[in-house]
């Protein structure tokens, strides 16, 4: 029985290392022109949630059928959700001049408030744009602060095509959603 389970994982290992290597696909920062000023000091953008297809490694279009496909030959060069989550700290920081960490809080102390983001759709639609539909909420957290919920939908024009086009749609997409968020905690 032991020797099966070994034969068994030296296949498995041999199969794995036969597949050709996938490509990696990292999204470009775009940078937003918008700057405000910040109601609070500090915010903390928690773990974004992404739909399974969104979360997953592999990189998801939507067919004309309405058909969510992915593919394996290419990668996200980043967990999806850390990669949301990291842009959208990265761009409200940017534009608020606030101090903006990803959760788990890295700084000393409460943040002033929270955002959390529930994306219901992110993906790169038949029709040629890149679909992002999120509900995000903010939140006091260190400070008293009235608690929002907020409902956003963007569709961004992919330009170009292939797997780059698509990353920067997606990219100006997160861009789009970051610009409301900080327009919630400005002044």
């Amino acid at each position: 029985m032991m020797m099966k389970s070994m034969v068994f994982v030296g296949l498995a290992a041999l199969l794995a290392g036969c597949s050709g290597p996938s490509a990696r696909l990292d999204m470009s920062p775009v940078k937003s022109d918008l700057s405000l000023r910040a109601a609070v000091g500090s915010a903390i953008v928690r773990t974004v949630s992404l739909p399974t297809y969104a979360a997953g490694e592999e990189l998801a279009t939507e067919t004309v059928d309405g058909l969510i496909i992915s593919n394996a030959d290419i990668l996200w060069a980043d967990d999806p959700a850390r990669a949301v989550t990291l842009t959208l700290t990265r761009n409200i920081g940017a534009i608020t001049k606030a101090k903006v960490g990803p959760d788990p809080w890295p700084f000393a102390g409460l943040p002033d408030v929270a955002i959390d983001v529930r994306v219901t759709r992110m993906i790169a639609g038949a029709d040629g744009s890149f679909d992002l539909e999120a509900q995000y909420y903010v939140g006091g957290d260190g400070i008293d602060y009235p608690n929002t919920t907020n409902a956003f939908a963007v569709s961004k024009p992919i330009v170009g095509e292939g797997p780059a086009a698509i990353a920067q749609a997606q990219a100006e997409a997160l861009l789009a959603l970051s610009e409301d968020i900080a327009r919630k905690i400005a002044r």
